[in-house]
């Protein structure tokens, strides 16, 4: 018990680093931690010039691990991202030198300006912890975790992500202007040297992975998991949506929660933990109908509706 509450105080430490870097993004801070702890991929989409990659960057000094970042470009090529053979004449063989997916944190910049054979190239690591090249498995270090961000599809020069690919982040994310007076605070502490400059590593790879381990143990009632269920059912049924969540969301949104629990100082998950992380888990793995999209529907409006609608069990019904 006394290490699980040392672990809780260094997620606490990592929560207060982002939030004295990140002004009035409490949400966008804890969240991004609920999917580092749940060992899932975060998927950040907004403007520019919102705090996108600043965040990236202060989750990963606030932490001893290997930090990469990845710019995507237009001309970027799968094998700039997994890595490369090259021939040594030296010793006569090729050696592989391994790309910046081989990293623990991985900051994946404006990923929806290449292309989607590059955009691809990340799945597998995603989903699998190894990347292949030159019909080799390599396996990734661990932890592996990886902060995509986007501008919205609207802009000029972005590619939309596949669906495959939207399905491998457990969250998706918007971070949002600030209000005058938390942009007041920016300016402030701004005006010389910049606050991520200040901040330092609180917790190391092991321990990291020793938080992941005790999330794995956040205990989830069955009617909990029925609730679960009966929300991902409702994307599935509703005549507005053409294809619903899959399986993979449903395990996705437990595993968000009991992260989220995690980091509130619980050993159990609650239904509204559930519900407060049910827009930001399901709301991108959904496909709208033409119809739908032709009234002016949105993903985040129905799954709204989705979860308003749903029973939320109440404790007595916990067994």
């Amino acid at each position: 018990m006394e290490e699980t509450v040392t672990y809780n105080r260094k997620v606490e430490k990592v929560l207060a680093n982002i939030n004295k870097v990140m002004i009035g993004k409490e949400d966008a801070a804890t969240l991004s931690l609920v999917a580092l702890l749940a060992q899932g991929h975060v998927l950040l989409e907004d403007v520019p010039g919102v705090g996108k990659t600043m965040l990236v960057k202060t989750l990963a000094k606030s932490l001893d691990c290997d930090f990469k970042r990845i710019q995507f470009t237009p001309d970027l090529l799968p094998s700039d991202v997994t890595g490369v053979s090259i021939y040594n004449p030296q010793k006569m063989e090729f050696e592989f030198r391994g790309g910046p997916i081989l990293g623990n944190i991985i900051l994946a910049d404006e990923i929806n300006r290449t292309s989607p054979k590059t955009q691809s190239s990340l799945l597998e690591g995603m989903e699998e912890k190894n990347v292949t090249v030159d019909g080799k498995t390599i396996p990734l270090s661990q932890p592996f975790f990886v902060m995509a961000t986007q501008n919205p599809i609207e802009y000029e020069g972005t590619y939309p992500l596949p669906e495959a690919q939207l399905d491998r982040f457990i969250l998706k994310l918007r971070m949002g202007y600030p209000s005058f007076m938390e942009e007041l605070e920016m300016l402030e502490i701004t005006s010389k040297d910049h606050p991520i400059e200040t901040i330092d590593a609180v917790m190391t790879r092991e321990e990291l992975i020793g938080v992941q381990e005790e999330v794995k143990e956040v205990y989830i009632d069955k009617n909990v998991q029925h609730y679960i269920i009966n929300l991902v059912s409702g994307t599935r049924s509703h005549p507005s949506i053409y294809l619903g969540v899959s399986p993979r969301g449903s395990i996705a949104l437990m595993k968000a929660a009991k992260a989220y629990a995690y980091i509130l100082g619980r050993d159990y998950v609650l239904p509204d933990d559930v519900k407060f992380l049910a827009p930001f888990v399901l709301t991108h793995r959904i496909i709208l109908t033409n119809e739908a999209k032709y009234d002016g529907l949105t993903a985040e409006e129905l799954i709204d509706s989705i979860v308003n609608k749903t029973h939320i069990p109440i404790r007595k019904e916990f067994h």
